[in-house]
């Protein structure tokens, strides 16, 4: 081969790799959402998106696939092509607790997936109708201990279920799990009456608080909320052992290149320094907003992942 002939050589064999590299994304990002619309999963998704894109130069593409508990959803990413096209956001429901609740998880949280960042954490409210005649954490339970499974409780994640679960246990207390298939559907039963308490994320139950169509009993954390200041902590109010919280991260197939995972890590840091973003999940949901590394993401999810798992034997659950 003459001179020309390695010159003209070099852009395909030298340049296309690192080309190709910065051209990522090449399209459009899907973001899976492993529950419903308007669930507080959803709500940090849509939030985190928008400004993710100002990074990415392409817009995330928000995709509800609820069901099973996250679980489906989930199972959509793992299965997906390894570019960095199809993420997923994910939950203590999908990435800890799953392996604890259900004898068949159709994926592994280690193995097929790479954590690129966490999201942000949120407590969860113990709620019932405003029409309800438990104006207090102490009726409530005193109804279940004198009435053991007459008092139903709704779930439609695993986290809701485990807290709901684990309440019950350390109260002494027996209620009837009624599970749904999304949040919005049980705050609508919880309203009217059709199920008699929700422990759910304070994004999902917020709002029905702050409307008048529903009260607010408890708050699963040890620190107070700055939204529902006058709600005292599951742990003020008998059970100072009680304490648990939702969070969100973002995950990946495995496999997919280093370049797509710093990309995505990059952009989810640039979308929780947003003013915006912090005010509206901050202050209009009680959201902690927390990035990361992917490796101290790894290490949080490996860490609350024990966390469940021992919750949910001591709530004596049983995997499904």
């Amino acid at each position: 081969m003459n001179r020309r002939q390695i010159l003209s050589a070099l852009p395909v064999a030298a340049f296309s790799a690192p080309a190709l590299a910065q051209e990522w994304p090449a399209g459009p990002v899907r973001g899976i959402v492993p529950f419903a619309a308007g669930s507080a999963t959803d709500t940090v998704a849509r939030l985190f998106g928008e400004r993710m894109r100002e990074v990415l130069g392409q817009p995330v593409v928000i995709e509800n696939r609820a069901g099973a508990n996250g679980l489906i959803g989930a199972e959509a990413v793992a299965r997906a092509a390894p570019d960095g096209q199809t993420v997923l956001f994910g939950t203590n429901s999908t990435n800890a607790a799953a392996n604890a609740l259900f004898r068949r998880v159709p994926f592994d949280m280690e193995r097929d997936f790479i954590t690129v960042s966490t999201l942000c954490s949120v407590p969860l409210l113990v709620a019932v109708s405003a029409s309800s005649p438990y104006r207090n954490l102490r009726q409530l339970l005193d109804a279940a201990r004198a009435r053991p499974e007459a008092v139903t409780f709704a779930s439609a994640s695993s986290s809701q279920r485990v807290a709901a679960e684990m309440l019950a246990s350390m109260a002494g207390v027996k209620m009837l799990h009624v599970p749904y298939r999304s949040s919005p559907n049980a705050v609508q039963d919880l309203i009217s009456g059709r199920v008699d308490v929700f422990v759910a994320d304070q994004a999902v139950i917020l709002p029905g608080v702050q409307g008048g169509q529903l009260r607010s009993l408890a708050v699963t954390t040890r620190q107070r909320s700055a939204q529902l200041p006058d709600v005292a902590p599951v742990a003020e109010q008998g059970l100072p052992d009680y304490e648990i919280f939702a969070w969100f991260v973002l995950c990946v197939p495995a496999g997919t290149p280093a370049r797509a995972v710093e990309r995505l890590n990059a952009a989810v840091r640039h979308a929780a320094a947003d003013a915006t973003l912090r005010e509206r999940l901050g202050s209009g949901f009680g959201m902690q907003v927390r990035a990361s590394s992917p490796e101290e993401a790894r290490e949080f999810t490996r860490a609350e992942t024990a966390k469940w798992t021992n919750a949910i034997r001591a709530a004596g659950i049983e995997p499904e």
